[in-house]
């Protein structure tokens, strides 16, 4: 104190800090420079932020599914506004609704997924940090700036079309490398995600291509989103739930048996693609009766799933498979109405059957258990996971309602805006607790 009583007003400033240290008994002090003090600041805040950032890039899925979650709520809002604006956004609907959903959000929690999964089960040295994190920031640079671009006028979100595509194509050749060095005899299940990964990649090639203007546009288009829909999102996604599922359920259900038809994966990538063939002509309606029978005899003949049996982190999954035959059921009926004239509307009641119940349902199931699971956590639904898992299935039904509700007069916007506004808010409630676990990290083995 005496010390300080004999500073000059302006030595505050020369001596900055005092620091105390202890020498033979007697406790002195030494200063150093407020310039000094500010640098040491920055030196400790860059320190925080290297561990941070060494632990949320310690594991594949943290960053792709952070990102992609983040997206998924953004995008989705950006539909809302769209629909609550009425042309507010310039951009044409199906470029931020349907390209965003299948080319640009959905892949990144499947990459995320698939760099952890893919060298465990062909047996191969895990994918390097570098690799990954490189793949990571391009896909954070594509996708923002193709969402920026929903904001401009003119054609500038083909610049990330392109970069979209191309990155798509570099981590494929990263996961069909993995695939071809393994020595592992069965790779049934790897291979079909590579061939799903392919459609896609052709799709996505059609989709670009389908910007240029000519008189094959439209139609390149159509077959654009319908095979980047049906070969690409949902034989993927099968190809991974086909191999989880029934395994999660042996592991966890005493007594269950794994039971699955042979040559499954063929059976479906087949009549999809000729449900792609077949898209908006009078035999369609061949393929959705035959996927129907299929998804049908599947899961309730043959694999048996215990829905009452198992706990909410596993039946959430057994629920979103089930969406799958009540969507071709509705399909079925859909092509019946065309073919007889019935003067039925069912608008795109099947596509968000298949989209909300099956693909959002299954993403937030997998996303929570991956995300406890690689956090040192026991993978587990409370009260607060289940009611997200039963909210996206009231966004389901209210955007089938929306479509069928046409046929009996009702609000069509009110039920499509109810529809978003609802998975917009379990999406950003989901996020709040899970996604806020991957952005804290994990720490590094």
């Amino acid at each position: 104190m005496q010390f300080q009583n004999h500073l000059k007003p302006n030595d505050g400033a020369n001596f900055g800090v005092f620091r105390p240290s202890v020498s033979k008994g007697a406790v002195k002090f030494s200063t150093f420079g407020a310039s000094q003090s500010s640098e040491q600041m920055r030196t400790l805040e860059i320190s925080a932020f290297a561990r941070w950032y060494e632990r949320f890039c310690v594991q594949p899925h943290q960053p792709f599914f952070a990102n992609g979650s983040v997206q998924l709520i953004a995008f989705t809002g950006l539909m809302l506004l769209a629909f609550l604006t009425n042309g507010v956004i310039g951009a044409d609907i199906t470029l931020f609704h349907v390209y965003a959903f299948v080319f640009v959000i959905f892949i990144q929690f499947f990459l995320g997924f698939l760099f952890v999964v893919f060298p465990k089960f062909l047996v191969q040295a895990s994918i390097a940090k570098s690799t990954y994190m490189r793949q990571f920031w391009a896909y954070f640079i594509v996708s923002w700036g193709f969402f920026a671009s929903m904001f401009f006028v003119g054609k500038f979100y083909v610049l990330f079309m392109a970069l979209d595509l191309a990155l798509q194509t570099i981590s494929f050749i990263t996961l069909f490398k993995i695939h071809a060095r393994s020595l592992v005899k069965d790779k049934y299940d790897t291979k079909w995600v590579l061939i799903a990964f392919a459609a896609g990649l052709v799709a996505n090639f059609a989709f670009l291509l389908s910007q240029v203007d000519t008189k094959f546009s439209f139609l390149l288009r159509q077959i654009a989103i319908y095979a980047g829909f049906y070969l690409f999102l949902f034989a993927l996604i099968f190809a991974i739930a086909q191999r989880m599922i029934p395994f999660f359920t042996s592991v966890k259900i005493a007594g269950y048996k794994i039971n699955k038809s042979k040559f499954l994966m063929e059976k479906l990538f087949f009549l999809l693609a000729l449900k792609v063939l077949f898209t908006g002509s009078s035999l369609e309606i061949l393929p959705d009766v035959l996927l129907f029978i299929f998804f049908v005899y599947e899961l309730f003949f043959k694999w048996k799933l215990p829905f009452f049996k198992a706990p909410a982190i596993l039946w959430v999954l057994f629920l979103s498979l089930y969406w799958i035959p009540f969507g071709f059921f509705i399909t079925a009926f859909n092509d019946l109405s065309d073919l007889f004239s019935w003067g039925a509307v069912f608008e795109k009641a099947s596509l968000h059957a298949f989209a909300l119940g099956y693909f959002m349902t299954i993403l937030i199931g997998f996303g929570t258990r991956v995300v406890l699971g690689h956090s040192g956590q026991v993978p587990h639904a409370g009260k607060f996971a289940i009611f997200i898992f039963l909210l996206l299935q009231v966004v389901t039904c209210a955007r089938i309602v929306a479509a069928l509700g046409l046929n009996f007069s009702l609000d069509y916007a009110f039920w499509i805006n109810l529809s978003a506004a609802l998975l917009v808010a379990a999406l950003g409630i989901w996020g709040v607790k899970y996604v806020t676990i991957l952005l804290k990290g994990s720490t590094p083995h």
